[in-house]
């Protein structure tokens, strides 16, 4: 079988897991990776998670400092695809390998620039890492009620840096896509700053709704009762240990109470016998008390055996990362791989992204050693002095000086069949790169528009798409449903197994008239696996990756003497486990579908794409997706959920709060010097990142000490005008912060849009852009708002688009208020 990526070579000069993970996903897919390394090695290979995200890579050392190895730098350019850079923009500036610079080397390089704050504003050269974006971008704010102290709460899981891996991946496939069809340059730009736009789901509109009657918006951390909703509740077994429901529809929870053998019992009450969405509030708190009480009957192990047998419960144990590659769906499915590390032995990981499944992912190099392939690599270039031959295309008429600002993946066509989040906003992502994106929805809409009165909730994961609603039960609406799939180049789907067989829309039927078809499955759970039927939603995949425990902290492991324990700890673990596996998911979902795409337009191949929840949630976890031997692990936040150390944490100011990153000696110099402290800079416990870790209680009180003398915006200036990575993190939540923040604004990170129910508003930005990104970032639209002009083009006239209207096999919904 071919792989996707053979033959192009990507020069990776990016430092740490973001970049990292980038590149180990082309590495996966055939790409010949070069690690550009400084002596020593890149400083992040210190990391437990480094033989990950080094996998399939070649490793060479180039001392940067010197004019000798910045020519050797040059001539690797010339020879490459792909150019992946990363930090500040004045590095690769320096190093002359910025996107100007380097498509004057090479005219049709693919150039990807990966920074923390974006290309241009007042923060462009303060180091970035995930926790100081998120600190700023208001997501600690968003985990305030997660506990009782208030203030902002410490976000663990690195979902930032997840995004803006595959967003980088996104656009480097979307770059190659587009090259071969025009030639010339492409340049990439994404950031971890976009990388936090996925998380938040509706706060931006809210806020831009609100603002325009010159009313404060609530803030998210006001949203939402102080309990778990039923459908999503965590329950507390026999053994202590706790399992995640996430029964969001009504038959979900009905199958759960069944399970439970609370049925019967509770249609023995007046009360119960309504349907749960009209239980008034003590109807709920009993059932709750009767949930809870009900679960500690019987071990975890029990329960998974009774709702794995049912077939019809969403529910999962909360595991550790590392426990979670040994998950029986997880294994079953072939989603973990073995490698023999140089340096760490045996290291068991995650698997490719996706299952692609006429070009699937090669796995079997693993992270090469500081410097392994330097001697191969140069002596290689030595042999061919002019570097690799230019992609040359019949439509090729772009120069090293010109780039083309279009739709990178203008004519492709994408067809969906899916609901809710994780599905729809991956193929949001790519109406964002310029694909044209037909959603089809049932006829009074996706579920997910009637979470919130008006559809708030779906004006993101509708984003640049036109909706048709049809209904899949009728002949004709299968017909239609068809003609649609057979026009497209790409289906997405989150259906159970079967169903899409069913309706006509499986990939084997299909195939047969759409060979060239790219068919995208994305589910809880692999195909392969023994769950491959069950349902699936967010929490679950949250805490059986890992993630949720992860944000939880000490909560799972807090003895529950009383049914008050458990519901507090059951609030908690709630509140962590944030709806952020859905678009941890989406972006993994998008990358598969591209890398298929490009597949299809190289070897000339269609083909079925697999998903699932599961997976790309270790993703999303990759700083502890691996064991082996000397594997220490996770650094786990402390009780408070400050952080993960004293120079990784919350710090309390004379007003509000600071986060403070300092992950290197000469950050370390930069800070004391910066808060006048040069005493603790010249202190032995403090001198050296070793040192800091072993006097970490210490360190941490005298830096408290130091937090509490001025206010969080003057600290925040004082820092990050020396470059430190130290900002405010109680300011507004992410939905105001992406509304108003001025560097968001200036980078296009939040663009005006036009709704056809809310007007004017600004949306949340794209991820990724290519060549500047598109001139109009359309809006969310309706269900159904493009039924007739998308049934006129399939060759119905008015008379039958009637007809289908008049017998509900079509419909629209109203553009006023609902």
């Amino acid at each position: 079988m071919p792989h996707v990526l053979e033959g192009l070579r990507v020069l990776d000069l990016t430092s740490g897991p973001v970049g990292g993970m980038a590149t180990m996903v082309l590495a996966d897919f055939g790409a010949d990776v070069i690690k550009v390394e400084p002596p020593g090695g890149d400083r992040f290979r210190s990391l437990p998670a480094s033989p990950l995200w080094l996998r399939g890579k070649r490793s060479i050392v180039l001392d940067l400092t010197t004019t000798a190895a910045i020519a050797q730098l040059h001539s690797l350019v010339a020879s490459a695809d792909v150019l992946v850079v990363s930090g500040p923009p004045s590095r690769a500036a320096r190093w002359g390998v910025d996107a100007d610079a380097a498509i004057a080397l090479r005219p049709d390089l693919v150039h990807c620039s990966i920074t923390g704050w974006g290309p241009r504003g007042a923060l462009v050269d303060v180091p970035a890492y995930d926790g100081v974006v998120a600190a700023r971008g208001g997501r600690m704010m968003a985990f305030e009620r997660q506990l009782r102290r208030g203030g902002p709460v410490f976000a663990a899981v690195p979902v930032a840096s997840h995004v803006t891996s595959h967003g980088a991946v996104h656009g480097i496939v979307a770059g190659l896509l587009a090259r071969a069809r025009h030639g010339g340059p492409q340049r990439v730009e994404t950031s971890l700053l976009q990388g936090l736009l996925p998380f938040d789901l509706m706060e931006l509109l809210v806020v831009e709704l609100y603002e325009r009657h010159g009313i404060v918006a609530p803030s998210v951390t006001s949203v939402g009762g102080d309990m778990p909703t039923l459908n999503y509740h965590p329950i507390c077994t026999a053994d202590g240990r706790w399992i995640q429901c996430g029964n969001l529809l009504e038959h979900l929870l009905m199958a759960f109470l069944d399970a439970t053998d609370l049925l019967g019992e509770m249609l023995a009450e007046d009360r119960f016998t309504v349907a749960p969405g009209a239980w008034d509030a003590d109807t709920v708190e009993a059932a709750r008390d009767m949930i809870l009480t009900r679960a500690r009957q019987k071990t975890a192990d029990e329960w998974m055996e009774i709702f794995r047998a049912n077939g019809n419960v969403a529910a999962e144990p909360f595991l550790t990362t590392a426990e979670a590659l040994h998950h029986p769906d997880v294994v079953a499915n072939g989603d973990i791989v073995e490698l023999d590390d140089p340096v760490h032995g045996k290291v068991r990981t995650i698997g490719p992204i996706a299952e692609l499944t006429a070009t699937p992912a090669v796995i079997g190099k693993p992270a090469p050693t500081v410097g392994e392939h330097t001697d191969e690599v140069l002596t290689s270039l030595d042999a061919q002095p002019t570097g690799r031959p230019v992609v040359a295309t019949a439509t090729a008429t772009a120069t090293a000086t010109t780039t083309r600002r279009d739709r990178p993946l203008d004519g492709i066509t994408i067809v969906e069949f899916a609901t809710i989040i994780a599905a729809p906003l991956s193929t949001a992502m790519l109406a964002d790169l310029g694909a044209r994106v037909i959603r089809v929805e049932v006829t009074d809409g996706d579920p997910y528009r009637h979470l919130v009165a008006g559809g708030t909730t779906a004006a993101k994961t509708t984003a640049g798409k036109e909706s048709i609603c049809v209904d899949l039960k009728t002949a004709p609406g299968r017909r239609i449903a068809r003609a649609l799939a057979l026009q497209a180049d790409v289906l997405v789907h989150n259906y159970r197994p079967g169903v899409a067989d069913r309706l006509g829309l499986g990939y084997d039927d299909l195939r047969a008239e759409h060979p060239a078809l790219v068919w995208v499955s994305v589910a809880g759970y692999g195909r392969h696996s023994p769950s491959a039927n069950r349902p699936a939603t967010h929490p679950c995949a949250g805490a059986a990756m890992g993630g949720a425990g992860y944000q939880a902290a000490v909560a799972l492991t807090v003895p529950c003497a009383s049914l008050a324990d458990i519901r507090e700890t059951a609030r908690q673990l709630m509140r962590a486990n944030e709806a952020n596996p859905d678009p941890n998911t989406s972006v993994v979902a998008a990358s598969a579908t591209l890398l298929a795409l490009l597949a299809r337009q190289r070897h000339g191949i269609g083909q079925a794409v697999y998903v699932n929840m599961l997976a790309a949630n270790a993703y999303a976890n990759a700083d502890d997706a691996l064991t082996y031997d000397s594997k220490p692990d996770r650094v786990a936040p402390d009780a408070e959920l400050l952080g993960l150390g004293a120079c990784y944490r919350l710090y309390p100011a004379a007003d509000g709060w600071m986060f403070l990153a300092v992950t290197s000696d000469a950050e370390w110099q930069r800070f004391c010097d910066a808060v006048g402290r040069d005493d603790l800079a010249g202190e032995d416990r403090f001198a050296t990142a070793d040192a800091r870790r072993v006097n970490n209680d210490e360190l941490a009180r005298q830096l408290e000490q130091v937090f509490v003398l001025r206010g969080a915006n003057a600290w925040e200036s004082i820092l990050t005008g020396r470059r430190v990575a130290g900002v405010r993190a109680d300011g507004p939540t992410p939905g105001p912060f992406f509304a108003h923040d001025a560097d968001v604004l200036d980078n296009g990170f939040a663009p005006l849009c036009h709704h056809a129910r809310f007007g004017d508003h600004r949306r949340w930005g794209p991820i990724v852009t290519i060549n500047g990104g598109l001139d109009d970032y359309r809006a969310g639209v309706l269900a159904g708002e493009h039924t007739d002009a998308l049934l006129t083009e399939l060759g119905y006239d008015a008379a039958q688009i009637a007809e289908l209207r008049a017998g509900n096999v079509v419909a629209s919904e109203p553009i006023g208020w609902v």
